[in-house]
Order: structure tokens, then C-alpha cells, then sequence
């Protein structure tokens, strides 16, 4: 573990090796699992302002339950998370003609429609944040969704906490940023990672 401020990082974000391959898994990170993505108090009210500029995107069924329930719920486990279709889909999410899935509010951020990129949650994945008290933990997630990303980041030789450098940057800053690099630097002279 290694600790910048007071967070807390696992040595996997630094050892293991990932790459999105979207190509090969279709998205399917954000249409599997048992519960919506992790959402941020602050994040409702951006969920709920974004909906006017997505909404025509959304299918009926992501529209019916937004309309029923809102744009999150509380999971089983007592987590805000965003609201599901049929058990599995996230509501913002969408397809493209090939069966690919995307994120509807990334897709309006990257069109210039909104300044809200979509959920930090979403934005780090394979990280996930726990909190502890006055401690924030940065865990790797694995996935078995993900095992093309965790090959092609083999491949490409890209760990963890270098493919999520931008997400990283929007949650704790370009400081600490630095010195997660610096951290990973340390790390490879003591011969923790390679």
C-alpha cells in the first residue's frame, strides 16, 4: 500500500496492466452486474440537469424506470447507484448500429452538449474508492468483463493507475497525481513492481 494525503492506494493499481478494449468486450461494463455504477451525492443534481440533453438517447425502458424511480436508487447494500433496466443496464446507457454499448452522457460531454463527463465511478473504473472513516482506499477491481483490457494492457504494457491518469487527476488533483508518479517511481527503484 502506499499512501499520498489520505488516501490509500493498493500496490495492484500500480503492478497490474489495463487498457479498455471496446472492440472485444462491447461495453459490457455498464450492462452487467447486479446494481447501477456507484454515484456521489454530488453527482445526483449533474444525473438530473444532464437528463434534458440525453433523454431522446435513452430507450423507453431506461425512460419508464427514470420516470418511476429517478435517475438513482439505493442497492441492497446501501449504496446510491445509478438506476438499471431489466436488472442489468444502466439507463444511460445506449447502443450504437454494431451492438456496442456507450455511455449517453459521455457521448453528449465529448459532442461539447454538457460539462459533465458522466459518473467519477464510471470515469475510474477498474478503480474503485472505498471510504474508511478519514481514509479514502484506491483498490483495483478485477472483472472477468474486463479480461480483454487486462490482455491488452499487457500487451501495451500500460498499468492501472497510467490508463486512468485523467479520472485520477478529476478526483484528487494534479498534485497528488504527481505523486502517485512519484510513488510508482519508488516503487520500481525497491523492485515492488517492474
Amino acid at each position: 500500500m502506499v499512501q499520498i494525503d489520505n488516501v490509500v492506494v493498493s500496490l495492484d493499481v500500480f503492478r497490474e496492466k489495463f487498457l479498455c478494449d471496446l472492440g472485444a468486450c462491447k461495453g459490457a461494463c455498464c450492462i452487467e452486474g447486479d446494481a447501477g455504477a456507484p454515484v456521489e451525492l454530488d453527482e445526483v443534481e449533474q444525473l438530473e440537469e444532464v437528463l434534458s440533453v440525453v433523454w431522446d438517447e435513452l430507450s423507453p425502458e431506461a425512460r419508464a424506470v427514470i420516470e418511476r424511480q429517478g435517475v438513482v436508487y439505493t442497492d441492497c447494500e446501501g449504496d446510491l447507484v445509478t438506476s438499471i433496466v431489466n436488472d442489468k443496464d444502466c439507463v444511460f446507457t445506449c447502443y450504437d448500429e454494431k451492438g456496442c454499448c456507450y455511455c449517453a452522457i459521455e457521448k453528449a460531454y465529448r459532442a461539447g452538449r454538457t460539462s459533465f463527463y458522466k459518473p467519477i465511478s464510471c470515469h475510474l473504473y477498474p478503480i474503485r474508492i472505498g471510504d474508511y472513516g478519514p481514509y479514502k482506499a484506491v483498490n483495483y477491481h478485477r472483472w472477468n468483463v474486463c479480461k480483454a483490457a487486462f490482455l491488452l494492457g499487457q500487451k501495451e504494457d500500460v498499468p492501472v493507475y497510467r490508463f486512468l491518469r485523467e479520472p485520477l487527476v478529476r478526483k484528487f488533483g494534479e498534485a497528488w497525481y504527481h505523486e502517485l508518479e512519484q510513488a510508482a517511481e519508488e516503487l520500481k527503484k525497491q523492485g515492488y513492481i517492474a
